[in-house]
């Protein structure tokens, strides 16, 4: 197994290789992180989710709560699971609709248009 999340994963590996490869920002204890707060810099969850939600709301919202340690590092991941769940199921299910035939019409040589 690989820490990389591939298009073709199921949701299940996702959620998987999130939870288990990671690196949180968390503190060393919950009294830590609830005194001191997460480090969303070094997140690797937060960090994903600033590549791939389009919800700008929720990422400031998880990085205001998580540096106050309000949000928790198991929070985080979850929803960068969400996140990353969706965004590979989209892609599988565009990718099941294409046939050989628009493959082959994506593929065939023609003149540019100008």
């Amino acid at each position: 197994e690989t820490s990389a999340i591939f298009i073709t994963d199921t949701p299940n590996q996702i959620k998987k290789k999130v939870n288990k490869y990671a690196f949180s920002g968390g503190r060393a204890t919950l009294e830590e992180h609830r005194e001191l707060g997460g480090i969303v810099e070094v997140d690797i969850a937060y960090r994903y989710l600033t590549f791939f939600s389009d919800d700008d709301e929720l990422i400031e919202k998880l990085a205001d709560g998580y540096r106050k340690g309000e949000i928790l590092s198991g929070e985080m991941k979850q929803e960068c699971i969400k996140v990353l769940q969706n965004l590979v199921q989209q892609h599988q299910a565009r990718r099941a609709e294409v046939t050989d035939e628009t493959l082959k019409k994506f593929m065939t040589p023609r003149p540019l248009e100008r």
